[in-house]
Formats: C-alpha cells, structure tokens, sequence
C-alpha cells in the first residue's frame, strides 16, 4: 500500500491526539482519530479515559455532516465489538465516511482485523500499516498483553557513572538531579503499575506515587513481598489502590494488611519467592498494561534472570560513589563475556544534569 504525503502528515496528527491520553486511558489503548475532507481537517478526537467514547466517536461529533465522504485518519483499527461503548466501525459506516485509513490493527482478539472488514463490507476502502511503528509503540504495553498475557515491563533505575546506587550505609538520595526526577515521574504516570520489592519499602519508604507532574489517575502499587513484611506505617500504604505480592501464606498478617486497604495476592514459586511471570499474568487479567519496576539490586536482578524485563530506563549522574557502594543488578558472576546480557540503545539523552539511557534487550 503506497501512502501520499498527505496521508503521513494526517496521521501523525492522529498520533500527537492519542498521545494526550498518555497518562489516563488504561486499561484502553491510546487512540487518535482525524477526519478530512477535501484537504480539510473537519473533525478530530481522542481517547481520554476508559468508558468514556472513543477517538472516532469524538471525531465524528466535532465534524457533524462534514464527515460524510471523509477520510477517517485512525491511530488504531477502529473496534467491531460492543464494550463499555458501541463500535466505532459502526459509528464510522452510520456517517457515511468514504476512507478509513488505520496505523495498525487492533491486536485485541475481540477486534483483531474485524473493524476493517465490517467497514469494507459496508463499501468504504480501508488501509492500515501507516506509520505503525510509532502507533506500536505509543501502545506497547496494551500490544504485550494482548499478545502476550503479561503488561510491558520497564525497569528504571538511577546510578553514578561507576554504576552504583546506594551507598553501603543504604543512602541513595539524590544521586540524580530534580530534572531527571521529574522526568522519572512522567515515566510513572504513563504506567498502570508501579513494581517495588519489600527491600526497598524497609529502606527508604517511598511512597511510590506521581508527585512531579499533573495527572489525574494513580497508578496501582505493587510490593513484591513473599513473607508479608511491609509495615503497617509504611507511606505506601498510606494511599490506594495497593497490591502486596507474597508467598507464604500467614492470614493474620495479610488481614492486618487487608485492614490498610490494600489486596494481598499469595503467587508462591518452586523455592518459596513471589513467582514474578505470575504476578505479571496475574496484572494483565487486571488490565495492566504498563508496569514500571523501581526497585532494588535483588529484584532487578530476578527481573532480568526471568527474562521478565523489556525495557530498560537507566539515569546516570555526572558522578562518582566508589566500589564499596550497591550495584545496579544482582546477577551471576560472568567467566565468558559470551554470557553478557546484549542491549540495544533506544534512545540517549540528557535530562539536566543527568544522562538518560533507554535500551531493550537483545
């Protein structure tokens, strides 16, 4: 399918409309839509937050009879299905659109190339594949756990130049500069879990939350905590939604936990730990569709023996802490470097001070 450059210039508008629910869809995708007729925008929407209508229902509305013989621009295939709202692909025929043009169908089995073909039988002509890249990943974690089962897990973290994150007397704070952890906080807020360990809730009690910049949704809290030790004071239970991951089942101390408000969920291993792919599973059947691990050096290790991590989201300060100071990951001792954990460099920037690295495993 050959697209013009009119068609590129329309659609990556529909992609800067479903990136303004970044932060507030979930469970649902990111969505844009642009309607044009004669070379003219005549309506445009987004998906803001679940139940709420959809990208080509906004669109639609903003055109009134202006969308009749239009081209509809649609960052994702437009749904076949009746959910929380009706289909779009209905909503689409009922105006009368002459075009729909998709960046990607929907990888939700309910949908899953369904919305084209209800639009190509109704006599309007469909393409999809238009800038699906940048639609991909707008959605990746909606894409992960419709194909996969589980929510895109991004593991973020912050160092020294030498690699290190806390001294050994567990002082972490700050090693990096308030731009970089503001721009962490965004990280946060696009997630739909933010992953700790109970190593972490003991150390430095955090609080886990978006503070840095405007949203108007939490992201759930999850402690990976298999003997059920998160105090009762501690500030992460301070506000909900919280999810305590253990092994061992002790129903007195899961009750005084339930009492904080939070959900207890036991998902023991072979050898008696949290069973991580579990959990994973466990939070996609929830609706999760991005998880964002802050944790430290065991479970980011465990994380990446899994195989559980697809992205790394690495901050290094423009400084030095010594050897004597904790690591980033608590993995094997390599005796080849053919054992080396290959990443590819998505992007690298600087944020203030700080260097930001964005890399996938290989």
């Amino acid at each position: 399918m050959t697209f013009s450059a009119v068609d590129h210039g329309m659609m990556a508008r529909a992609l800067q409309l479903a990136e303004r629910g970044l932060f507030t869809t979930s469970p649902n995708p990111r969505v844009g839509c642009l309607l044009v007729r004669d070379g003219w925008i005549v309506g445009e929407g987004w998906h803001v937050k679940a139940g709420e209508p959809h990208a080509e229902v906004l669109a639609l509305r903003a055109a009134g009879l202006k969308a009749k013989g239009a081209t509809a621009y649609v960052t994702l295939e437009p749904c076949s299905h009746h959910g929380r709202t009706p289909p779009c692909a209905e909503a689409l025929i009922a105006a009368g659109v002459a075009r729909v043009v998709a960046a990607m169908t929907d990888p939700n089995p309910l949908v899953a190339g369904k919305g084209l073909t209800m639009l190509q039988a109704a006599g309007i002509a469909t393409a999809s594949g238009l800038l699906e890249n940048e639609a991909r990943e707008l959605n990746i974690g909606f894409v992960s756990r419709m194909t996969r089962g589980r929510p895109w897990l991004r593991l973020k973290t912050a160092a020294s130049l030498d690699g290190k994150t806390a001294l050994n007397n567990g002082v972490s704070q700050w090693i990096t500069g308030p731009d970089a952890r503001q721009d962490g906080h965004r990280w946060r807020a696009r997630a739909c879990a933010i992953l700790t360990g109970i190593g972490t809730v003991r150390d430095d009690d955090p609080q886990l939350n978006v503070r840095a910049v405007e949203t108007t949704r939490q992201p759930l809290r999850v402690v990976v905590d298999s003997k059920l030790e998160t105090p009762l004071s501690a500030r992460i239970l301070q506000a909900c939604p919280v999810l305590i991951a253990g092994a061992v089942e002790n129903a007195d101390k899961a009750a005084l936990l339930r009492s904080t408000g939070a959900e207890v969920q036991i998902l023991p291993n072979a050898v008696g730990k949290v069973d991580l792919k579990a959990l994973l599973e466990y939070l996609a059947q929830r609706g999760v569709n991005e998880v964002h691990a802050e944790a430290g050096f065991k479970l980011n290790g465990s994380l990446l023996r899994e195989g559980l991590v697809d992205e790394l989201l690495l901050y290094l300060a423009p400084c030095l802490i010594g050897h004597a100071a904790s690591g980033l990951f608590n993995l094997p001792e390599l005796t080849s470097l053919d054992g080396k954990q290959r990443l590819q460099i998505r992007d690298l920037r600087q944020i203030g001070a700080d260097i930001r690295v964005l890399a996938r495993p290989v």
